[in-house]
């Protein structure tokens, strides 16, 4: 399994928490970190970013029609 690497700022978590009360604080810091894990792993699995374009891509979306 590859390493994650989460990156929220200061202003992030500042934001969090006085906009939100701490329960609505905690799960939104839950999501953020979550959706960086699932698209690290996603792009992990893919071997490319979303919308990017490489050789090394095993995934791509067919055009509907």
């Amino acid at each position: 399994m590859a390493q994650f690497n989460i990156t929220l700022t200061e202003e992030h978590l500042h934001g969090l928490f006085s906009s939100n009360g701490r329960d609505q604080a905690v799960a939104k810091l839950m999501e953020e970190i979550f959706n960086q894990v699932l698209l690290a792993q996603s792009k992990e699995q893919i071997g490319a970013d979303p919308y990017e374009r490489t050789d090394e891509r095993t995934a791509y979306n067919e055009p509907i029609g």
